[in-house]
């Protein structure tokens, strides 16, 4: 009996020590730039962004209104609406158009923003000076297995919870960074700024894959 009694408090401790394991610290960083971004009606910015070793940096920007986002990088340009994606292709001058996942949690520069913390264990990774700014480190690591990302680090700004970065590693340990450079909060912008506009690009073609 007494031997039955400690396999179950043993086992009532491990489950406790799991459902408490997150750094209360990095999540209080985590909702507090949230919040933030949250608060505004809008935003955009100007990042640039490259992978280790390499000396080229691109430069990408992106606004956001709520769950609807307009990303443009790497000779591709996203039209998220809130409904549906629209990924336009320029090299090829072709669009594909799926219907809008949000459970989908790959931590693009959209969803930096506003991820759900939930899917990942978070740690705080010590704080960083560059320049007069303060950055607090947190790291992430996805719940769910089987994915490409395997850690994803982001710095906020220990004195207006901005986001300065962040670095997505995947699992093969390769490594891409984003900075951003430039930040507009409450930019007016329409909605139908986030939705693909066929006849703005002439001859474009259409794959529908809803």
């Amino acid at each position: 009996m007494k031997k039955l009694i400690s396999i179950i408090t043993f086992a009532v401790a491990v489950n406790l020590s799991g459902a408490y394991a997150q750094d209360s610290k990095a999540g209080a960083i985590i909702d507090a730039m949230q919040k933030k971004y949250k608060s505004m009606k809008s935003f955009s910015a100007t990042f640039t962004y490259g992978a280790d070793g390499s000396k080229q940096l691109l430069k990408g920007d992106i606004t956001v209104k709520g769950q609807k986002y307009r990303l443009k990088l790497a000779g591709q340009e996203l039209f998220n609406n809130g409904k549906d994606v629209a990924t336009y292709i320029k090299e090829t001058n072709e669009v594909n158009i799926s219907e809008y996942e949000p459970s989908e949690n790959d931590l693009n520069p959209a969803k930096v923003y506003s991820f759900d913390k939930k899917g990942y264990k978070y740690t705080f990774a010590g704080e960083a000076k560059e320049g007069a700014n303060t950055f607090e480190l947190v790291e992430l690591s996805p719940e769910k297995k089987g994915g490409q990302v395997s850690k994803v680090k982001i710095k906020v700004n220990k004195a207006d919870k901005s986001v300065g970065g962040w670095t997505i590693i995947d699992k093969s340990g390769k490594r891409q960074t984003f900075n951003v450079i430039k930040f507009n909060p409450n930019t007016n912008v329409d909605d139908k700024f986030f939705s693909f506009d066929k006849s703005k690009y002439p001859g474009v073609e259409i794959n529908d894959l809803r």
